[in-house]
């Protein structure tokens, strides 16, 4: 098992502010992303190949899909908090989102 260290001050900020449109969650080390499809059956999808790279990376997102939006929470369990995992799956789901059609 990989161990990754918790981002911490301005290491983390760097790393968040890297992202395009993923805010922290109020109340706990997390980030999160809303994402928009034009319809269930692409919300799905997008769903299913971000489910395909988590299960590569061992590290698996929060999420609930309604209709067309997915919204993604981030952090790493074992660390109580966002590390660098989470960082590099966001900018995976981004890739990903983009790649099937993300309305912004």
């Amino acid at each position: 098992m990989v161990t990754t260290d918790r981002l911490e001050g301005s290491a983390r900020a760097e790393a968040v502010k890297s992202l395009s449109g993923w805010s922290d969650v109020a109340g706990r080390d997390a980030i999160e992303k809303q994402f928009r499809f034009s319809d269930f059956s692409a919300a799905f999808a997008f769903m299913t190949r971000v489910a395909f790279v988590a299960e590569v990376m061992n590290h698996h997102p929060e999420w609930s899909n309604v209709w067309s939006k997915v919204h993604i929470t981030l952090t790493s369990h074992d660390v109580k908090g966002v590390s660098s995992r989470d960082i590099d799956l966001a900018k995976e789901t981004d890739r990903l989102a983009k790649e099937c059609g993300a309305l912004s």
